[in-house]
């Protein structure tokens, strides 16, 4: 009975403000995908795609300076740059005592990698054909976006949750939007494939946090 109740304990002490806010954020990015989803698959989504294109495209002729440093900015979502720091900055966690938070951001960016392969392959949707450089694979959603949320959004949970700071998290997940947007600045990725790709990294975030917390909780139990 008392293993029962420290159970039953430990399970109020997860339904906390904080899970209330992930249920929230959760439905709310399942339900953007879903409703993304639903839109390819039925080819409405031509005005917004073409909407947001064409934001960026007067963007673009406006100030042509920022090109340059839409270039390196996508580096930052790429997988040369997320194989080295999925791995370095777990590694510096583990040195520095925070183990649990290195296993958060592993798995975080391995779970968010094949459920972004696995969502590719059934959608199936081809790359825009107006896009500015080459870029090999499926378009929806968007890799870039989705792996930017997972890992920049993971690192900024991290930050809220060790130092308490608000805006250097806030920053974060900022920077992973700026390079989900540097895709259709680029036209590698429709506007559609972005947002699905944000979408599709919260929920996995917000699945990840309440599975590890749970975990985490009964391990404390045994």
């Amino acid at each position: 009975m008392n293993r029962f109740q420290a159970r039953l304990a430990a399970l109020a002490g997860v339904l906390t403000a904080e899970a209330v806010a992930g249920v929230a954020i959760f439905v709310l990015a399942f339900g953007l995908f879903f409703y993304l989803t639903r839109e390819v698959f039925g080819q409405h989504s031509a005005v917004f795609d073409n909407w947001g294109f064409a934001q960026m495209d007067r963007l673009r002729a406006a100030a042509p300076w920022l090109t340059w440093w839409v270039f390196r900015l996508t580096f930052f979502g790429s997988v040369m740059f997320f194989v080295p720091a999925s791995l370095l900055v777990p590694l510096l966690l583990k040195r520095r005592g925070l183990g649990r938070y290195a296993v958060e951001l592993l798995l975080a960016m391995g779970g968010g990698l094949a459920l972004n392969e696995l969502l590719k392959a059934w959608v199936h949707r081809p790359r825009p054909a107006t896009a500015l450089i080459y870029q090999y694979g499926l378009s929806f959603p968007s890799g870039h976006a989705m792996m930017s949320m997972a890992y920049y959004g993971c690192l900024a949970w991290l930050v809220v949750q060790h130092t308490g700071r608000w805006g250097a998290a806030a920053a974060l997940v900022g920077f992973a939007v700026l390079v989900g947007l540097s895709r259709v600045y680029l036209h590698v990725h429709y506007p559609t494939d972005v947002l699905a790709g944000f979408a599709g990294g919260a929920a996995w975030l917000v699945l990840l946090r309440t599975g590890l917390r749970l975990f985490w909780q009964e391990e404390k139990l045994m």
